[in-house]
């Protein structure tokens, strides 16, 4: 199922790489034990990126690389970061590898290309739509559905924090 980006709580442009980190500070610093952040985007939008930002930021230390050809990769910051690619996988064998056991877990869980197993996500996620507008500017949509994300876009809105 694509990210309808019509239900997007906040949509904003980032002129740069600091602008996604930006975010991804932010969102790394709210994140608790069973975070759910649902990562969608164009070819080349900047998943990756992000997620490496995300994890900077949560405190895990060397290098953090797309799980494109393992599925997930799990690593030690703050808090446990399980980092998922799902492009490759159908539902079923979502569904056959358990992977809800990661989402309602002791980590924060982030899936790239999210919207291929939207069946199976968590009610509760922050879902995060990069779209590429140049080859450094991103326009991004985020959708929170429950708490705690609710409260993130509210913060992210009232407190300037994605201004640049």
């Amino acid at each position: 199922m694509e990210f309808d980006k019509l239900s997007a709580k906040l949509v904003f442009e980032i002129k740069d790489l600091a602008g996604t980190e930006k975010l991804a500070a932010f969102l790394a610093g709210q994140a608790l034990a069973g975070t759910v952040i649902a990562l969608d985007g164009d070819l080349g939008a900047g998943k990756t990126a992000f997620s490496q930002l995300f994890a900077k930021h949560l405190g895990v230390k060397g290098t953090v690389n797309s799980p494109t050809f393992t599925l997930i990769k799990e690593y030690k910051g703050r808090l446990p970061f399980y980092h998922m690619d799902v492009y490759r996988l159908s539902l079923d064998e979502a569904e056959e590898l358990g992977l809800d056991e990661y989402f309602y877990g002791q980590g924060v869980t982030l899936v790239e290309w999210a919207s291929l197993i939207t069946d199976i996500l968590p009610q509760n996620l922050l879902h995060i739509y990069l779209e590429t507008l140049s080859v450094t500017e991103r326009r991004i949509y985020l959708k929170a559905q429950g708490q705690p994300y609710d409260d993130w876009i509210y913060t992210l809105t009232e407190n300037g924090v994605l201004e640049q």
